[in-house]
């Protein structure tokens, strides 16, 4: 039986969904399973795994390799892109970002089975376009456009995380060295007034600097997290069925 099928040629012609979908499956298993291999072919080519299973070895293995390929590249903003006949923009201006915009992102960026929501916030229709610059309809929350976020191009979705967690990791360094500074001026001032050591207080803020350069690096931090786990290990797979005994 013959199989038809249709590979993306980039990450542009992959969902959020079928990506959220994929993730959900391979974050249960290792990356040299051969199952997750079969899913990644069924999520991202949109067949059946029935059919999956009809495919010669070898072309699965191309087939992987090279949708594996499309998560090796950067991931730049692209601030606008269409769903049908509705354009969304990315918030011009996060400086002026609402208290409620904030909150749902802040509670839905670190979770993928919960990305739709986050790009709910991130991105709505586009009102108005004056002079290269636009404007974006009011954010009434994230039951609004979530559902259509999920058909948004896989590559807008990793470039505006990726945007996102530079900017929080960037907004994490930039408040250590205020404090950093802060607390040498709160020393220089204590020094000054009653001429004693400032060990003490010194020592205090090493302390806060330690404690902020760990928050800063480490990867329960939503905003310097690795990007998803993906590439898979195709090589894995590749060896185990290279040293599977033939029955």
């Amino acid at each position: 039986m013959k199989v038809s099928i249709k590979i993306p040629s980039s990450l542009n012609e992959i969902t959020l969904g079928q990506y959220q979908k994929f993730k959900l499956i391979a974050d249960n298993l290792d990356d040299g399973n051969e199952f997750l291999l079969q899913k990644m072919l069924e999520s991202f080519c949109n067949i059946e795994l029935k059919h999956v299973l009809l495919i010669q070895r070898k072309d699965v293995l191309s087939i992987a390799t090279e949708i594996n390929s499309y998560f090796t590249g950067k991931y730049d903003l692209i601030p606008r892109f269409k769903i049908k006949d509705v354009e969304f923009g990315f918030i011009p201006n996060l400086d002026k970002i609402t208290q409620g915009e904030y909150s749902d992102l802040d509670t839905y960026i670190t979770d993928w089975s919960q990305m739709h929501k986050a790009m709910g916030v991130l991105f709505r229709p586009i009102k108005e376009i004056k002079k290269g610059k636009y404007s974006i309809v009011d954010y009434q929350g994230t039951d609004e456009f979530s559902d259509m976020m999920k058909f948004m191009p896989l590559d807008v979705a990793l470039g505006a995380y990726v945007f996102f967690c530079r900017l929080g990791s960037e907004l994490l360094s930039s408040t250590l060295n205020f404090l950093k500074e802060e607390a040498k001026e709160v020393v220089s001032q204590w020094e000054r007034s009653s001429k004693q050591s400032g060990g003490g207080i010194t020592q205090s803020i090493n302390l806060l600097t330690e404690k902020y350069s760990t928050l800063i690096e480490s990867p329960a931090n939503p905003f310097t997290n690795a990007l998803p786990s993906l590439p898979i290990n195709l090589k894995k797979i590749k060896s185990n069925s290279k040293n599977s005994t033939k029955v």
